[in-house]
């Protein structure tokens, strides 16, 4: 292996025409400068990143035919890195437009004022057959139907068996159904 002068042309031109250790040189010199350009451009540490590797990978693929201009690397990498922050920056925006777009397509087209009467009158009539209910199968009905308690986790809760939550909670399950379907 010979020895490698650490000027920029010499290590620009032996990467150019493969060398792994001369664009290792330049990677190592320019890493942390274009990772600060990249940050400054994207604003968010793990894009910085990988705009970085995106610079360095197009750089890497553009080297051969390159010919060095001035006496360092820098300004073609921070032109490359400008490059790569805009075009995610430019993705980033795409993808989250279309997410939007997404999520507006999946909201109903109208409002049905009916079926939101009828679901508010649905809802203040099992509130209305809560209330009525002895305080402890209140507390079973907030728990388990409300909160999504399992029966054991209710019963510990409320310092009662097992079986009683579970009984208690199926009764009450049949009479807010049948007030349910008596109203309707």
């Amino acid at each position: 292996m010979t020895e490698i002068d650490d000027t920029d042309r010499q290590l620009v031109q032996a990467a150019a025409g493969g060398s792994e250790i001369a664009f290792r040189t330049l990677y190592r010199a320019y890493v942390r400068p274009v990772y600060w350009i990249a940050h400054g451009l994207v604003g968010d540490p793990a894009d910085a990143e990988d705009v970085t590797q995106e610079t360095f990978l197009a750089a890497w693929r553009k080297l051969p035919g390159f010919e060095l201009a001035g006496e360092s690397l820098l300004p073609w990498l921070a032109t490359i890195c400008r490059f790569q922050a805009a075009n995610r920056i430019r993705r980033q925006r795409r993808d989250r437009d279309r997410t939007a777009g997404e999520a507006d397509e999946n909201l109903p087209a109208t409002v049905d004022v009916e079926q939101q009467v009828i679901d508010a009158d649905l809802a203040d009539r099992i509130l209305a057959a809560v209330a009525v209910l002895s305080p402890l199968d209140r507390e079973i009905f907030r728990l388990c139907a409300a909160e999504g308690y399992a029966y054991q986790a209710a019963a510990d809760e409320l310092g009662v068996a097992h079986g009683v939550v579970r009984n208690r909670l199926s009764r009450l399950r049949t009479r807010l159904r049948t007030t349910v379907e008596e109203s309707s």
